[in-house]
């Protein structure tokens, strides 16, 4: 039923509750794991050399995260790759779905409330509204 399922991990998010989920049903539907990690690309928008710098450390932040929690599934047995996209996250995140011919996405998710969801929106919320796959959102609060 599952045979790939895509775990997207912010670079410096919490996926602690999301990966026991992962591995149940990695192990359960002999699954690959796909941990994505998102730069988002907004800076580069905006055109500022200055935040060219800013960029490069949030790709290396993200490549560290990948392979983080690759290795925490690796170590448990369970098949993982490990990919960094650029991009705004829930682009990013739809892109993946298609081109990894993923069939579940696990979001972990971080309530917002007030004025912080109004301006960051929720990643999760569109990608459950917009997926062609399902997704489990996990709480991680």
């Amino acid at each position: 039923m599952y045979d790939e399922i895509l775990l997207p991990v912010a670079p410096d998010g919490d996926t602690s509750r999301a990966v026991p989920h992962v591995v149940a049903l990695a192990e359960r539907y002999d699954a690959r794991i796909h941990v994505l990690a998102i730069v988002d690309t907004l800076e580069e928008a905006i055109g500022d050399p200055q935040l060219e710098t800013l960029t490069e450390r949030l790709e290396t932040a993200a490549h560290d995260r990948v392979h983080e929690v690759r290795s925490e599934l690796d170590e448990r047995g369970i098949d993982a790759d490990a990919h960094v996209h650029r991009g705004t996250p829930h682009e990013a995140i739809r892109t993946a779905v298609e081109d990894l011919d993923v069939d579940l996405v696990v979001m972990p998710t971080h309530s917002r409330e007030g004025l912080e969801r109004v301006l960051l929106g929720s990643v999760t919320e569109r990608i459950i509204r917009q997926s062609p796959v399902p997704v489990l959102s996990v709480p991680m609060e």
